[in-house]
C-alpha cells in the first residue's frame, strides 16, 4: 500500500506543472466576417471584424449573443423611409376602417341608400328649377329695361336705369353660373351613391 501511494506521488509531481501550463479550455469563441468575406473564429474579437456583425459561441457552438454592425446613413435613411410607409399605410388603415364604420352605420339596407339618393336629387332638382325661375324673372326684368333705354337715344341715360341695367345683368351672370354647378351637383349625387351602394354592397356580402 505504501508503494502505491508513493507512486501516485511521484505521478501527480510529474503531470500537475504540465498541466498547469495548458491553457484553459475557451468557455466560448467569436465568429465573424471580414470585409472579403473571410470567416474568424477567435477567443477575442479580432480587429478585421471591428463594426462588423459577430456571433459569440459557446463551446458547443451555438450562438449565445449576436452584435450587429452599426448601420451605414443609407441604411438609416432606408429604415426611415420604410418606417414612414408603414405610418402611412396604417393610418390609410384606420381611415379606411372609418369610412366603413361609418356607412354601415349610415344604412340599413341598399334600398335606404337609394331612398336617401332619391332625396337629394330631388332637393338638388328643386334648387335648379328655383334658379331657372330666379333667371327668367331676371331675364324679363333686362328685356323691360332694354326697351326703356330706347328711349335715352339721343338724350343722357339716368343713373338710375344704368345701375338697374347693370344689376340685372350681373345677376343673370351670378345665376347661371350657379345654375350650372347645380347641374354638375346631380352627376356628384349619383357618383356618390353609386360608390356607397357599391362598398355596402361589398361590406354586407356574406363571407366565404
Amino acid at each position: 500500500m505504501r508503494s502505491q501511494a508513493a507512486v501516485l506521488l511521484l505521478t501527480f509531481a510529474v503531470t500537475a506543472p504540465a498541466l498547469a501550463q495548458q491553457p484553459p479550455a475557451a468557455l466560448h469563441m467569436y465568429k465573424c466576417k471580414d470585409a472579403s468575406g473571410r470567416v474568424y473564429y477567435t477567443q477575442v474579437p479580432p480587429r478585421e471584424c471591428l463594426g462588423r456583425e459577430t456571433e459569440e459561441l459557446n463551446k458547443s457552438g451555438v450562438v449565445i449573443k449576436e452584435s450587429q454592425r452599426p448601420a451605414t446613413p443609407a441604411e438609416i435613411k432606408a429604415r426611415e423611409a420604410e418606417r414612414k410607409k408603414k405610418a402611412e399605410q396604417e393610418e390609410l388603415a384606420r381611415e379606411e376602417h372609418r369610412k366603413n364604420t361609418a356607412l354601415l352605420n349610415t344604412y340599413s339596407s341598399e334600398k335606404d341608400i337609394e331612398d336617401q339618393r332619391a332625396r337629394a336629387l330631388k332637393e338638388a332638382q328643386d334648387a335648379i328649377a328655383s334658379t331657372e325661375k330666379t333667371i327668367a324673372g331676371a331675364q324679363k326684368r333686362q328685356k323691360d329695361l332694354e326697351s326703356e333705354k330706347e328711349f335715352y337715344t339721343k338724350k343722357p341715360m339716368p343713373a338710375k336705369l344704368k345701375q338697374e341695367i347693370s344689376n340685372v345683368d350681373i345677376e343673370i351672370k351670378t345665376q347661371t353660373a350657379l345654375l350650372e354647378a347645380k347641374k354638375t351637383e346631380i352627376a356628384k349625387i349619383n357618383a356618390k351613391y353609386d360608390e356607397d351602394k357599391r362598398r355596402y354592397v361589398e361590406l354586407t356580402a356574406p363571407k366565404k
